[in-house]
């Protein structure tokens, strides 16, 4: 294991790797920059802002509500300058008019600018609500769109994905997607909105000031532009980082038990210091920046106000001029600097918005797993046959896994699947349950390819009791259901029985409801295998695969289910796959295999008799017990 970097030495080798790419992108060509030539990623990104555009397509009438609403807000904001410049050149100067005249009229502006102000707040407030529905029923959308198509794709894609990957997208990216109308869309919009009516009006008042008041725009664009490029790499490696720690802390306590047997506390508990000390020195760094870019607005904003002030008191004097404009530039100036602001904070915001939106199409465009053809048809009823015709398969094209695999199955039949670990046994069974498609050869039932048959309709007649078993955070009831989720109690309590689970069931503290955790982690690992095999008897299938589905069990309980599968496996077609070779004496046949071939088939005397590779496995087992080493091949 490679020794730990301090948190200093990572600090600077970030940031050596941030300059060091800094001066790939200034020094490096690029054909995306001839007008010619347009980069891939440029047109993944235009395909899927059109993918989004069609997904906002209903919500367009709600849109042109929040930009109205916004439009109305940004003109009645405008108004309370004007009425400040109207109080001070009109209703404070020294006039004919009574004191009582005055204060009339003081009143009546200020009451009319805090109805203004009430109004322009209500419709703000409407418009962020309507903006909040929006992005709520975007987002429950394309997240229930998302969720659907990662149920539906290929296992080879979301075993590359791996589940950080999903969540990722179905949380973090989701969230961001959702929110570029916003970031994109409205607040640069209502921004914009803003800048224009306040210059227009700046203008109107007078050129010159107007000319000083926009001179502040370029200096503010500036210096945001500058922070967003230095602080968001420093930001999204503090992401990272925290992605880092996560990850390593969920590793190191779900093998607390290594941890503690090679005594290894003190390393974790200093990778963890270390890595955290490292996110402290980046947000520092952040921390830094922010500050002098804070300087900078901190010397801008009164350097502004204070030419403002100036150049408006010399056209004050001028006769050009009077203190109500000064005042009213003065509040236009500061009502430049917000808008300004979130327009460009918005561009940093987008462009990671565009870069999750990517990520979420991206999975929307892949195909689903195993799409029915056109024709496709219903599952015959019954199966009376599953036959395997030169079935061939590769995960990696020129990897073979199965070569040539011939099988006639009748219906009722038990088939056990032996042989070394690696020889193909669990590969075959999965394309039984078509999680994948042979390569070569077909897989026929009742003599119709099982590619020509309706995949919901073929998999509600197949159930599997997985080597690895797989239990929801639920009650014992919500798990055995979980493949009829209508069954009655005593079905499920029936299936339990079938299974030997009933017995210790009943021994828990709140039986059939109690809560069994996370995959199943209050109960032993024999526990959660009997719970499997419940869940299958009770989803009744015509065609049953048991993968290793005894292999948890204890010598006493094994026996109890064998003989209550014997029921089970009467009625339907049954593949099971065994490392225990005791456990499959009496199937109806062995099919052996070896380096993805099947090397011998048929019952168990007529294999011991021909002294091949099954005779072999038997007697090594055999002998094993015998000398106390255990079972299994």
């Amino acid at each position: 294991m490679r020794s730990l970097q301090s948190s200093r030495k990572k600090l600077h080798a970030f940031r050596d790797a941030t300059k060091s790419e800094k001066r790939k992108k200034r020094g490096a060509p690029s054909d995306s920059t001839r007008p010619d030539a347009e980069a891939p990623g440029q047109q993944t990104r235009r395909e899927s802002l059109r993918e989004y555009a069609r997904w906002l397509w209903p919500y367009r009438l709600r849109l042109i509500v929040v930009f109205v609403l916004a439009l109305v807000t940004s003109v009645l904001t405008l108004a309370l300058p004007l009425a400040t410049k109207f109080i001070i050149d009109t209703t404070l100067p020294e006039t004919i008019r009574s004191r009582g005249e005055k204060m009339s009229e003081l009143f009546f502006v200020c009451g009319g600018m805090i109805l203004l102000i009430l109004i322009s707040q209500s419709v703000d407030t409407i418009r962020q609500y309507l903006m909040a529905v929006l992005n709520a029923k975007v987002i429950f959308r394309l997240r229930q769109k998302l969720f659907d198509r990662f149920l539906r794709l290929p296992l080879s894609v979301l075993s590359d994905l791996k589940s950080g990957g999903i969540v990722s997208r179905l949380s973090q990216d989701t969230d961001k997607v959702t929110g570029l109308v916003q970031m994109a869309l409205v607040t640069p919009g209502v921004a914009s909105l803003r800048v224009v009516l306040t210059v227009v009006v700046l203008f109107v008042l007078s050129w010159q000031m107007a000319l000083l008041a926009t001179l502040m725009i370029p200096p503010i664009v500036f210096i945001n532009v500058i922070w967003i490029q230095r602080v968001r790499p420093i930001y999204r490696a503090m992401a990272h980082d925290r992605e880092e720690i996560d990850a390593r802390v969920t590793e190191t306590f779900g093998g607390i038990r290594v941890v503690r047997g090679f005594q290894r506390e003190r390393r974790e508990q200093r990778q963890y210091a270390v890595s955290h000390h490292t996110v402290i020195r980046k947000k520092l760094l952040a921390e830094k920046l922010q500050l002098v870019v804070s300087s900078g607005w901190g010397f801008l904003i009164p350097g502004a106000s204070l030419v403002i002030v100036g150049f408006g008191s010399y056209l004050v004097i001028e006769g050009r001029g009077t203190v109500g404009d000064i005042v009213a530039f003065q509040m236009y100036a500061m009502m430049l600097l917000h808008p300004v602001s979130m327009i460009v904070n918005s561009y940093s915001s987008t462009q990671q918005a565009l870069a999750a939106m990517e990520r979420v199409f991206d999975i929307l465009r892949r195909p689903i797993e195993k799409p029915d053809v056109p024709d496709a048809r219903e599952t015959p009823c019954p199966v009376d046959e599953i036959t395997f015709d030169s079935v061939g398969f590769e995960y990696r094209e020129g990897l073979s896994v199965l070569e040539n695999i011939s099988l006639s199955v009748p219906a009722g039949s038990v088939v056990a699947l032996v042989g070394p670990s690696g020889g193909g046994k669990t590969t075959l069974t999965d394309l039984v349950a078509r999680f994948y498609d042979p390569t070569s050869g077909a897989i026929l039932v009742n003599g119709v390819d099982l590619r020509d048959l309706r995949l919901a309709s073929y998999r509600s007649r197949l159930a599997i009791v997985p080597q690895e078993v797989f239990l929801f955070d639920g009650s014992v009831r919500e798990n055995i259901s979980y493949g009829k989720r209508h069954a009655t109690n005593s079905e499920i309590v029936d299936a339990a029985r079938r299974a030997n689970a009933h017995e210790f069931i009943e021994r828990l503290p709140e039986t059939y409801d109690t809560v069994i955790g996370e995959r199943g982690i209050k109960l032993s690992g024999g526990q959660r295998q009997r719970l499997s095999i419940a869940r299958a008897i009770l989803a009744d299938p015509e065609i049953l695969i048991l993968d290793e589905a005894t292999s948890n069990l204890d010598t006493e309980s094994e026996q109890l289910i064998q003989a209550s599968l014997a029921d089970l496996f009467a009625s339907r077609t049954t593949f099971v796959i065994a490392h225990r070779l005791s456990t499959v004496t009496h199937a109806d046949m062995i099919v052996v295999m070896d380096g993805g071939c099947v090397v011998e088939i048929g019952k168990h005397d007529a294999l011991m008799g021909a002294g091949g590779l099954y005779r072999d496995m038997v007697e090594r087992q055999q002998s094993f017990a015998a000398g106390g080493a255990g079972s299994g091949f």
